[in-house]
């Protein structure tokens, strides 16, 4: 039986949203158990004999600062959630919170792994080869050192080979141009790095991508900082809105497109669920000494059970386990370059 502690105050649209993912969640997986975490009079109309409410006296808001929701509201829904997580009664949290509280509660209570300096946050997007391309960070870490983009290479192989029953998946590095000479000194140095750990057996590592081939499919993983990461994610949510929009608005304008439509409906509706960003909701928190996945504030009971779908798969999968192994495997790169300045210092963990 997995259990996962759902925090059903969380984002946009509150229990509206999450308990009717949840009731979808549950009937899709009979060896699934939740815990409903929220105020109690917004959860109480629901009832389901693998289901238990857990009471919280305070949400988080979308808008809140970090520093409140860490420092103040020590029972919000989005803490409890998580608490039960490091209690060990729940194999997974997940939150269509706050992005910036989920990651620094989640950093606060559970800490990072070992031989990891910065959690980082990994979610899918849909390419061209009719998957997915894995992609970290999407803006837990705006500033990264080439070592945290290696740190993130690591924890994206174990996040995939899980996702995808796949042992040695593809990592590129995103950049500016797929020649070596090419990018930013950090870039090259990860790049270096990226190699090195290839050579050694650590990843698979495939070289230098742009950004054109997160859709193309062209690897498993692609590594980024933060803010490329995020701008990448909103871009290409924008896009997908954009198309499908366009789509049903032309299909509705004219009696001759209204029957193209009819005829193509078949492949323009395969088109249009391919583009559905709902399908690819639910980030992972990667680097914490326990499974924390974020969905987006504003799903709606489609998207948000996808994230949950998501925290099944990695708990019933031992993800936790994986990233684990390759870190260990691959400790000695990991080691941030401060450290490695200062002959005994491990890697700093908070």
């Amino acid at each position: 039986m997995i259990t996962l502690a759902v925090d059903c105050m969380g984002g946009d649209h509150g229990p509206r949203v999450t308990l009717a993912a949840c009731r979808q969640f549950l009937d899709h997986h009979p060896d699934a158990r939740l815990l409903l975490v929220g105020l109690p009079d917004s959860l109480k109309e629901f009832s389901h004999d693998r289901a238990a409410i857990v009471p919280a006296s305070e949400v988080v808001a979308m808008d809140d600062p970090v520093e409140i929701a860490l420092r103040k509201k020590k029972d919000s829904s989005m803490r409890v959630a998580i608490q039960q997580v490091k209690d060990g009664v729940a194999s997974a949290a997940v939150s269509a919170g706050n992005t910036g509280a989920l990651m620094a509660i989640a950093r606060y209570l559970l800490k990072t792994l070992d031989g990891i300096d910065r959690p980082a946050i990994a979610t899918q997007l849909p390419n061209a080869q009719g998957g997915a391309t894995t992609v970290l960070d999407l803006g837990a870490n705006v500033d990264c050192s080439a070592e945290h983009l290696l740190q993130f290479a690591v924890m994206g192989s174990a996040l995939v080979s899980v996702l995808k029953d796949v042992d040695e998946p593809t990592v590129g590095l995103l950049n500016i141009g797929e020649e070596v000479i090419k990018g930013s000194e950090v870039i090259k140095k990860a790049g270096e790095l990226l190699r090195t750990a290839a050579n050694s057996g650590d990843l698979n590592f495939y070289g230098n991508v742009e950004g054109n081939d997160i859709f193309k499919g062209t690897v498993d993983i692609v590594v980024c900082d933060g803010f490329v990461g995020n701008v990448a994610l909103k871009a290409s949510e924008g896009v997908a809105s954009m198309v499908i929009g366009g789509l049903k608005a032309e299909f509705s304008r004219h009696i001759f497109t209204k029957i193209a439509a009819i005829v193509a409906y078949p492949v323009l509706k395969a088109l249009m669920s391919r583009m559905d960003y709902r399908r690819y909701n639910g980030a992972a928190l990667l680097g914490l000494r326990g499974l924390v996945f974020k969905s987006h504030g504003s799903a709606d009971a489609m998207a948000f059970e996808q994230a949950l779908n998501r925290a099944y798969d990695a708990a019933r999968n031992n993800l936790l386990d994986r990233v684990r192994t390759r870190i260990a495997h691959a400790a000695p790169l990991l080691v941030p370059a401060d450290a490695q300045a200062k002959p005994g210092v491990a890697a700093t963990t908070h």
